[in-house]
């Protein structure tokens, strides 16, 4: 899969609603819109991996059944056992179907049961595709409660942050998944470890 750079438009949209463009005199060519970073990075909803108060933040979106996802997922722990600083927040943007969407849900939904980074890691671990009873299996083997999980599933917070980040993916005009966003910049695709190093450090460099 080819690695593609995206910088972010500045009229990106939340909610529908047009965010004001920054003006080309600012220091950075295409800046970021405030309302839209905070968006992304401190969406209360999302999952957070890392230094949750690290000095930069990554953000993964993401689908359970993107073959270049379950790839990336041992890059971004070996990224974020290199750099203590580094916070990672995870959006859930189900764009491969039903199993996709059942297993975006029972994700966040292990949040309530403490097991998130567990299911998670065995979720993108599985050889199979996520369906209800191939997710299933993993809830079970990883120790959650099945009826607690899937009543979880239907709450408003989960239904929530899906719908944000599809909105936020769709606005920013983000090509698919994986794609990772620090600070004005997106990467999109497989990315190697020393990409996504380039890449923080241009944000910590930008941000500053």
């Amino acid at each position: 899969m080819p690695t593609r750079r995206l910088f972010l438009a500045s009229g990106a949209a939340l909610s529908l609603t047009a965010l004001p463009v920054l003006s080309q005199g600012a220091d950075r060519p295409n800046p970021m819109p405030e309302e839209l970073r905070q968006a992304l990075e401190r969406d209360p909803t999302a999952p957070v991996l890392g230094n949750p108060d690290g000095d930069i933040t990554l953000t993964e979106f993401f689908d359970y059944n993107c073959p270049f996802c379950r790839k990336m997922m041992p890059v971004i722990q070996r990224l974020i056992s290199a750099d203590p600083q580094l916070r990672v927040v995870y959006r859930e943007v189900p764009v491969f179907g039903e199993g996709s969407d059942f297993a975006a849900r029972a994700s966040l939904a292990s949040l309530q049961q403490g097991k998130y980074w567990q299911f998670h890691a065995a979720l993108m671990g599985m050889k199979d595709r996520a369906a209800e009873a191939s997710v299933m299996r993993v809830a079970r083997r990883v120790g959650l409660d099945e009826a607690k999980l899937r009543e979880d599933m239907e709450a408003q917070p989960v239904i929530r942050h899906i719908a944000t980040s599809m909105e936020l993916a769709e606005h920013m005009g983000l090509m698919g998944t994986p794609t990772f966003i620090a600070g004005d910049e997106a990467l999109f695709g497989e990315i190697s470890l020393s990409e996504m190093q380039d890449l923080i450090a241009r944000a910590r460099a930008t941000l500053g």
